[in-house]
């Protein structure tokens, strides 16, 4: 059993929480992951570690209300427990001083790019991040980025914040800003966002990481629904990852596969709605 900490709602429908997880604290790295179950009768749900203390041996993930797992989750308090936090998992982030790096993250990716971005940083690098949402109310963790990082952009898709447009675009404005003068590309994000990134980083010759989190099911390769073609080889995204060179990955396909539960993860959800009304209830 790991206690809720804390809890706070950090965008619609996105929430952070602080839990005690200390053997996972004293050993996280950053781009790793932890499988979390909920409930009793909840599934296994892969979830970045975002930020860890190993003093007071608590972790920190942010959860985006997607389906009947993450509706679970996000629904207990400060003070109750967590059944199941099961990690480090996944392979770091491979961390070295490249120079300049650019730290992507689009909507709720940034929670991803956040640690990411903190560990180049302090491998001397000199970090630039790029954060997105569709709106002001969907940029997240801007504070925590923008104390680590040498520069900052961020970007609303309808212009309500920040620079008007999607990230790939400020992507683009620094790589003419800087004659290509970017090391390296760690983007996190929506699959399209993703694909677009490595679609513009790809004409300039700029080497480019993505970490393919969304399609990770249950975080042990067991399962094989996280299967994606890198380099014309077969991969599993929660073992061999989740970071892979973004321009050896088959994006197509991985959006193909991305929607194949769709259906049933929308009667999974509605089916918990009915279960935690009718539980609030009593």
């Amino acid at each position: 059993m790991h206690n809720v900490v804390s809890r706070d709602e950090i965008a619609p429908s996105v929430v952070r929480m602080v839990v005690e997880a200390p053997a996972v604290a004293s050993k996280r790295l950053p781009g790793q992951f932890v499988v979390v179950r909920p409930l009793e009768v909840s599934e296994r749900i892969p979830l970045t570690i975002v930020d860890s203390e190993p003093a007071s041996g608590t972790i920190t993930l942010i959860v985006q209300v997607v389906g009947a797992t993450t509706r679970e989750l996000t629904s207990i308090q400060p003070g109750e427990n967590i059944l199941d936090v099961v990690g480090p998992l996944g392979r770091p982030t491979h961390i070295e001083k490249f120079g300049r790096v650019v730290s992507i993250g689009g909507g709720v990716g940034t929670a991803v790019a956040f640690p990411i971005a903190k560990g180049m940083k302090e491998a001397g690098n000199e970090v630039w991040g790029v954060i997105g949402g569709r709106s002001r109310d969907f940029v997240i963790l801007e504070d925590e980025m923008r104390s680590l990082c040498d520069r900052l952009v961020v970007t609303t898709d309808d212009g309500s914040y920040g620079v008007k447009g999607f990230v790939t675009d400020a992507l683009r404005r620094l790589i003419e800003e800087t004659s290509g003068a970017i090391d390296l590309v760690l983007a996190v994000g929506p699959l399209p966002m993703m694909k677009a990134v490595s679609a513009l980083t790809r004409e300039h010759g700029i080497h480019t990481v993505v970490s393919l989190n969304p399609i990770m099911v249950d975080g042990t390769g067991m399962c094989g629904g996280c299967r994606v073609e890198v380099g014309g080889e077969i991969k599993f995204a929660c073992v061999d990852g989740p970071e892979f060179d973004a321009h050896l990955v088959d994006f197509d396909n991985l959006a193909k596969r991305l929607r194949a539960y769709h259906d049933m993860e929308q009667q999974a959800d509605h089916q918990c709605k009915i279960g935690l009304a009718t539980r609030n209830k009593q």
